[in-house]
């Protein structure tokens, strides 16, 4: 309800609740104050950190599938993302691999992103 959805991937529907578009604005709003350009960039901004938000919640939600969990959706709001399982993990094993995988994710984001801003920019960051 108040949600729709965008894509699916590996058969998990990922939704986007309708506030999403207030964090949107208010993203550009508040980059707006350097002109057109700084109103792009805060979109720009808030999409990829939701890109990522979306790839921490995939990774839950992957290794949940990988146990037998099914995965109703998962939905971006505001505030984050929100795998929501359709049942529990058989051990506190999966449940504890489950919780993790998500951090998981952005290590390896992390550590790819600093690989490729070291090969761009020669290791300086400034």
């Amino acid at each position: 309800m108040g949600s729709w959805r965008i894509a699916r991937i590996a058969g998990i529907d990922i939704k986007l609740h309708f506030t999403f578009a207030f964090i949107v604005l208010w993203s550009a709003m508040q980059w707006g104050g350097l002109g057109p350009r700084g109103a792009l960039f805060g979109v720009v901004l808030t999409l990829l950190i939701f890109l990522s938000v979306t790839l921490h919640e995939l990774g839950h939600s992957l290794v949940a599938r990988a146990f037998g969990v099914p995965v109703k959706d998962i939905t971006l709001t505001p505030l984050g993302g929100i795998a929501q399982l359709g049942g529990r993990p058989k051990t506190p094993g999966q449940e504890l691999l489950i919780a993790l995988a998500g951090p998981a994710v952005n290590v390896v984001l992390a550590t790819a992103l600093g690989l490729a801003g070291g090969a761009l920019f020669g290791g300086q960051v400034l």
